[in-house]
């Protein structure tokens, strides 16, 4: 049997700071960055890169940006990578590895945020028991077969919540798995709006998008932190 191939898909807005950094520890077969309109050069900056991913534009959201890059991707296994996280070194080489059980659909990776010091590794420890109740979002590096992806549609266009939605869709699709990497993502929103306003932004987006409340009301209570 072939080995399977990786497409990392990376949405990208104003990420200058962030994106050389990242594309220097993965190990994919393919990367595909995909530039909503950056004013900080973060496209040029990847297209001169040495991993020389390759750079596509789409306006409309991060959703609309993970779905551009899922459409041109050639990979069997698709990997959405938030600008501010990073897969472990040999993150494609374990996603081969947990993609050779046909019966698994996709998952995410364990996460790691920032240093993993004082409340940084409490919270990691809090997602790493949400995840056991099937619970996860996009910055723990969420993946899928290609095949789910068509499958499920991709992902819903809209403001916020998109990674949860999608989440909640691959997991009704099929068998997951949280592959342990770890990842590891940023804590600049932590450090940014402090703990307390944090958590209450989160829980009250999540319990108010449950209720029914449309994502473009939600909108409004998520400030982006870059």
């Amino acid at each position: 049997m072939r080995d399977l191939t990786v497409s990392v898909v990376v949405p990208t807005l104003d990420e200058a700071g962030q994106i050389g950094a990242l594309l220097g520890v993965t190990d994919a077969d393919e990367v595909i960055v995909v530039d909503g309109g950056s004013r900080d050069g973060t496209a040029g900056i990847a297209a001169r890169h040495p991993r020389a991913p390759r750079v596509l534009e789409a306006v409309g959201g991060r959703a609309a940006q993970c779905n551009a890059g899922a459409a041109a991707a050639g990979g069997d296994l698709l990997v959405f990578l938030h600008a501010d996280s990073r897969l472990p070194p040999d993150g494609a080489a374990r996603l081969r590895v947990a993609g050779a059980d046909p019966a698994v659909v996709g998952g995410n990776f364990a996460l790691r945020f920032g240093d993993d010091h004082g409340f940084a590794a409490v919270l990691g420890r809090v997602y790493a028991l949400q995840r056991r109740l099937g619970l996860y979002y996009g910055d723990s590096c969420v993946w899928c077969r290609a095949t789910a992806f068509a499958a499920l549609g991709g992902y819903a266009e809209r403001p916020i919540m998109d990674d949860y939605d999608f989440v909640r869709r691959l997991e009704r699709h099929g068998r997951t798995t949280c592959i342990p990497g770890p990842a590891i993502t940023s804590d600049r929103r932590w450090r940014a709006m402090g703990i307390a306003r944090t958590v209450f932004a989160w829980t009250a987006i999540r319990w108010l998008y449950l209720a029914g409340v449309s994502p473009g009301r939600l909108a409004r209570l998520y400030r982006v932190v870059r």
